[in-house]
């Protein structure tokens, strides 16, 4: 490859630009504050609440939110490839967190959150664009009074297991997440 040959690659016709907006994260938080976490999470569910930032800058959302049990579906798109052409393991890793997280905050009372401690990812398979509508699901293992478990699964759009996790949440009472 010649270097006139790179440069065609990065023209301006192989660029692409995304816009996103979302919420500012504390007047939801205030708002939430009074509702336990399944209120909270069928409010950001049916679109009553907005969804979190993250959620927004990757593009997910949540499809199902009942007790113990969260799934996030994401359309995927190019933006989130890495330049071998598949999702980043980034991309994974955060539908996961946010789906066991709040698998467990659909447990938790009015007033009381959680924080991740640790999250551990297995990948079982590639996914990239052409891999359909992606589910992250996370299952409440254990709630605890100081420690909670969950595991989730994402699974590509014709149901296939591609990412196997484990994570750990501390419980934080009063919600002072600080």
């Amino acid at each position: 490859m010649t270097m006139a040959d790179t440069v065609d690659l990065f023209s301006a016709t192989a660029r692409r630009q995304r816009v996103v907006d979302w919420q500012a994260p504390g007047p939801v938080a205030k708002a939430a504050a009074g509702m336990s976490g399944l209120e909270t999470m069928c409010a950001i569910r049916d679109g009553i609440m907005p969804p979190p930032p993250m959620a927004r800058l990757i593009g997910f959302r949540m499809a199902v939110a009942e007790p113990g049990r969260i799934v996030m579906e994401l359309d995927p798109h190019e933006s989130l490839e890495n330049t071998i052409g598949l999702l980043h393991g980034a991309t994974s890793a955060a539908l996961l967190d946010t789906a066991m997280g709040c698998a467990i905050a659909t447990m938790q009372p009015a007033g009381q959150t959680s924080v991740t401690l640790d999250l551990k990812l297995t990948f079982l398979r590639p996914l990239s664009v052409r891999s359909g509508t992606i589910a992250a699901e996370g299952k409440v293992v254990k709630l605890g009074r100081q420690t909670s478990y969950a595991e989730g699964f994402v699974r590509d759009g014709v149901g296939d297991l591609a990412v196997h996790a484990t994570a750990t949440f501390s419980m934080i009472p009063g919600g002072n997440a600080k």
